[in-house]
């Protein structure tokens, strides 16, 4: 097994841990792809099947969900994109690396924990 690090990135992540987070953002692309075409054929096959008072409820559920699908794609992407040139795992605001525990757990993260929750403080 190889343990050596891309130190380049300044990321702490193997290259084992770089592969696994790569198919891992593949497999949600994959996804969050299918997810919206399914949204998108269950819209049509309700336009006529359900009464109005549900359709609009159905319409609303169906419009936010592919409104989340659609965001975690793009960032997915962008992870996918970042990793293509060399600069996966670097916080987009302090520019510090992002913690390997954090990459594993939401892989297309684009800051660390600290300017994370400094994000969510100012919303």
């Amino acid at each position: 097994m190889n343990h050596q690090t891309i130190d380049d990135r300044n990321t702490a992540l193997t290259i084992e841990d770089f592969a696994a987070l790569r198919e891992n953002l593949h497999e949600q692309r994959l996804f969050r792809r299918e997810q919206l075409q399914q949204l998108s054929a269950e819209a049509n096959a309700d336009a006529d099947a359900v009464p109005e008072r549900q359709g609009a409820a159905h319409i609303e559920v169906r419009v936010r969900l592919a409104a989340s699908a659609r965001m975690v794609l793009t960032d997915v992407e962008a992870a996918l994109d970042r990793m293509d040139q060399g600069r996966y795992g670097a916080c987009h605001l302090c520019r510090g690396p992002i913690a390997r525990e954090r990459l594993m757990i939401v892989p297309q993260a684009r800051y660390c924990a600290r300017c994370q929750q400094v994000r969510e403080a100012y919303r």
